[in-house]
């Protein structure tokens, strides 16, 4: 399976059902019938979805008497969050030289 949290949150994430779930439970709790709703697939499919997510840290159910709501767990999403920071500063950092090499360029061609 998973080596470690980051790779069973990239897992979760990778399938577009899994990450309009996650969407859904941005805005508030919902239920295993709610998240289903827009999905053509059956309640055990949706179940297993949301194992996946579960196992990930990125779900959570709660119990309210005969219901077991399910919340967005953040967490994981910030762990990511760190790690793709790191990719930003080199994107940006290889953005500004390209920017510094074209004003060389710009400066060296006769108007």
């Amino acid at each position: 399976m998973q080596s470690d949290a980051l790779s069973a949150t990239f897992s979760a994430l990778a399938d577009p059902t899994r990450r309009a779930m996650l969407a859904r439970l941005a805005e508030g709790e919902a239920t295993v019938n709610e998240l289903a709703e827009p999905f053509e697939m059956t309640l055990p499919a949706i179940s297993k979805h949301l194992k996946v997510l579960e196992k990930a840290g990125l779900v959570s159910r709660g119990k309210k008497a005969q219901f077991r709501p399910c919340r967005l767990e953040a967490g994981p999403l910030k762990d990511i969050a760190g790690w793709v920071e790191a990719y930003r500063r080199y994107w940006d950092e290889s953005f500004d030289r390209l920017d510094s090499y074209l004003e060389e360029l710009q400066k060296e061609q006769p108007r």
